[in-house]
């Protein structure tokens, strides 16, 4: 026997605070590392981590707001099932109109990392945004499809449909720019002083924190195909899970890379750290080492100048862009 769905609501809402109190958590603390760098690490992402927050906040306000008409307000008169029950509801499409910004938000980000990373190819971009497009207008279509739905039984068949490949491009674009992040690093760096070893936790972190998004939306498609009112509570989640899988690379980036020993790092921490969001300025030119610098936020990946010299070609302009 399936969950109930007035039941899966309330676990959907205790599941999204959980993780909204990560998401928070950690939103402040990328915030913090972020307003020590310069260039794009402010000018980019302090406004995308910005804005994933009060996405997320909202969305959670709104499901706060729908419990409390569900299971306090309108409980005598309706029903907390009947609540839930009902797709018109200006609420709930509310809802679901913010969880596919954040989705469709947090895909664009993906695919600009993608982009740059691949030398800013055209390749990349053009069918990158075109599937953004195509996936933004079929899930914002759905919300206007299921506000003349108003009850579960009278979806149509078109909007079933399009909520199956709305949810399977967001996996999809998810999945194939993770793997192709985390192929340019490995291909990159396998051929360098030191190997994949520098970005080791890089690496692994870009993996993780794909996994974890599209794990989550494949829990949603399959919950939806098979009819599982399971689907409310990945429907929940995903939002704060947005948000922490883009300030989790920053961080671990931020604590795990460094340059030197680990006794050296534990000593001068901050100091490397420095060094090591510095891109190409010139205050770097002055390193005499001959192993690679590299400077990796959640945005980028940039190796110093400092690899071999003068005649050392650049694998990638020097700027690798996450």
């Amino acid at each position: 026997m399936g969950i109930p769905l007035d039941k899966a609501s309330f676990l959907a809402l205790f599941l999204e605070t959980l993780f909204y109190g990560v998401f928070f958590t950690l939103y402040w603390l990328t915030l913090f590392v972020l307003f020590k760098k310069t260039g794009i690490q402010q000018q980019l992402l302090v406004p995308v981590a910005t804005l994933l927050l009060c996405i997320a906040t909202a969305h959670l306000a709104i499901d706060f707001v729908r419990a409390l008409e569900a299971f306090v307000f309108k409980v005598d008169t309706i029903g907390a099932n009947a609540y839930y029950s009902n797709l018109a509801s200006p609420l709930d499409l509310a809802s679901k109109a913010l969880y596919i910004t954040q989705t469709t938000l947090a895909d664009g980000v993906v695919v600009w990392r993608c982009h740059v990373l691949n030398h800013k190819s055209r390749f990349v971009a053009i069918p990158g945004c075109i599937v953004l497009i195509v996936n933004a207008a079929t899930g914002y279509y759905v919300v206007w499809s299921l506000s003349q739905a108003y009850a579960l039984s009278n979806i149509s068949t078109a909007t079933s449909g399009c909520i199956t490949t709305f949810y399977t491009l967001t996996m999809f674009v998810s999945v194939i720019c993770t793997v192709s992040i985390a192929w340019r690093i490995y291909h990159t760096r396998r051929s360098m002083p030191g190997g994949l070893a520098n970005l080791l936790p890089v690496f692994i972190v870009v993996i993780e924190s794909g996994a974890l998004y599209a794990t989550s939306v494949l829990a949603l498609l399959i919950s939806f195909l098979v009819g599982s009112n399971g689907e409310y509570i990945m429907l929940g989640i995903i939002p704060p899970i947005v948000g922490i899988t883009f300030c989790l690379i920053i961080l671990q980036v931020h604590f795990h890379i460094g340059g030197s020993s680990s006794t050296e790092q534990s000593s001068d921490v901050g100091g490397i750290l420095t060094n090591l969001f510095r891109g190409r300025s010139t205050r770097d030119h002055h390193f005499s080492m001959q192993r690679v610098a590299v400077h990796i936020t959640e945005e980028e990946i940039v190796q110093s100048d400092n690899m071999s010299g003068k005649n050392s070609q650049p694998v990638s302009g020097n700027v690798f862009q996450l």
